[in-house]
């Protein structure tokens, strides 16, 4: 699915649609990382093999980007400190520190931690949004002691 403008849009199923001004790369990065929505937590899941029944942070991150175009191979959260160009992406911005990654895909975050603020908890929010595993996030987190790494161009 695909709505106007520039940021995708959290929809009552957990699952995002695209922004139409997205460049295709992100609008699949978003497509690809709805079918990890209803998916497991597991530890190197997403690593072994990109279809798999559970995943990690890195693995949900790789996932969405090697449908994208992205990224060759799945990467663990370590390197994808060193991926891709310095700072934040104008659609697309990996955070990772050596025990974590999550990324910010059309000003939506994929992650697999339901990190929350006490404000966010007090609102409305879609359930699925709450759960750990690989889940869309409306809010965001803060990202001090992480690195953030963009697709060249994006």
């Amino acid at each position: 699915m695909v709505v106007e403008g520039t940021v995708a849009q959290l929809l009552p199923d957990g699952t995002a649609a695209a922004p139409s001004a997205a460049p295709v790369a992100v609008q699949q990065a978003v497509w690809a990382a709805n079918k990890l929505q209803d998916k497991p937590y597991k530890y190197g899941g997403g690593h072994a093999k990109i279809e798999d029944t559970g995943y990690d942070c890195s693995g949900t991150v790789s996932y969405a980007l090697i449908a994208a175009g992205l990224l060759a191979s799945p990467l663990p959260s370590g390197p994808f400190t060193r991926w891709g160009e310095k700072g934040k992406g104008a659609w697309i911005t990996v955070y990772a520190h050596g025990g974590h990654a999550y990324a910010v895909i059309a000003g939506l975050r994929l992650d697999t931690s339901s990190y929350a603020s006490r404000t966010a908890r007090k609102r409305k929010v879609i359930a699925s949004t709450l759960e750990r595993g690989p889940r869309w996030r409306t809010t965001m987190r803060p990202s001090r002691g992480f690195r953030a790494r963009h697709p060249l161009g994006l």
